[in-house]
């Protein structure tokens, strides 16, 4: 076969074409710091980037509600011991008011009291964060307890303006990972201890100022009592489900972080360079191209002076 100057010419710049483009790899490589930057580079590795990406923004938004439901829980909680606090106060003052050695002025200062408690109470159970109130169910811009008066302004009830709907559990449920949620107790209506039609915890309230008013030390000291501390441990009880809630958001956290780093373990190992390999390999490609050009120059010369 006849090698003309033609062809060494073509074969030539098909390899100086070939050295610039792996010259321009490795540069590129140098100037972001990343292995690929098109799905031309590598597409099955630019689809396993691609993925991982999408991993870690996913990981990002259930670590962003993870972190939102655990401070959602801790003012749960806070309400929830306030209200403790206030029924315990009146716990006490019933079973004071209960006192046979009580006398009616006793009873009115008692009855202000519990009236003021009752007041702190549901203002802690109105607590709302980040513009949603705690606990009222799906309705979380409606201020869920509403203290009843009459036209005496005396105290009558408490309404739940939360979710009522009985097919609904007034619980709002949080996607903490793939496949896995975490149910918030956000439902008021377990606040309320309804227990049969007429007693609840407004109808509790309403018989205690009503015995107060008619000095029934028997009711105060029998039924009112037993019943103040039903409502009691149904706020405590409430309380320690929602701590368990908590405690299932932190281990679900501790998982989320060690996700996050085995995926930016992998996205490195996958995505990053080695600085000092892909330098080397830059070098190298150099050094070629360099060596092509000079080769190219004497082709050159060599095919001017077959014309001259």
């Amino acid at each position: 076969m006849r090698i003309t100057n033609s062809l060494m010419s073509k074969s030539f710049m098909r390899n100086l074409n070939n050295n610039m483009k792996s010259v321009y790899k490795y540069q590129e490589q140098l100037s972001t710091m990343e292995q690929v930057s098109r799905p031309s580079d590598d597409p099955l590795k630019v689809s396993k980037v691609l993925d991982l990406n999408n991993e870690i923004k996913q990981n990002a938004e259930y670590k962003s509600t993870i972190n939102d439901s655990i401070d959602f829980t801790n003012a749960q909680d806070s309400a929830l011991a306030n209200a403790t606090t206030s029924m315990q106060r009146i716990y006490t003052l019933t079973q004071q008011a209960a006192n046979g050695t009580y006398n009616n002025e006793d009873r009115k200062a008692a009855k202000a009291e519990i009236e003021n408690e009752v007041d702190t109470m549901l203002d802690s159970l109105n607590t709302s964060f980040g513009g949603r109130y705690i606990f009222a169910g799906n309705n979380t811009t409606t201020k869920p307890f509403e203290k009843t008066i009459d036209a005496d302004g005396d105290f009558t009830g408490i309404v739940y303006n939360g979710t009522v709907d009985p097919q609904l559990s007034g619980n709002v449920t949080k996607e903490i990972a793939r496949g896995v949620s975490v149910e918030m107790q956000t439902d008021g209506r377990k606040l309320m201890n309804e227990q049969g039609a007429g007693n609840d915890l407004g109808n509790f309230f309403n018989d205690m100022l009503t015995a107060l008013d008619n000095d029934d030390t028997e009711a105060l000291g029998g039924d009112l009592l037993e019943r103040a501390d039903t409502e009691l441990n149904n706020i405590v009880n409430l309380r320690t489900t929602i701590g368990a809630t908590h405690n299932r958001l932190q281990a679900a956290k501790d998982r989320n972080e060690s996700e996050y780093l085995n995926l930016k373990t992998t996205y490195s190992n996958t995505q990053d360079i080695d600085l000092a390999e892909t330098y080397m390999q830059y070098s190298m490609e150099m050094v070629a191209y360099e060596a092509s050009l000079q080769m190219g120059n004497k082709i050159l010369q060599n095919s001017l002076l077959n014309y001259m």
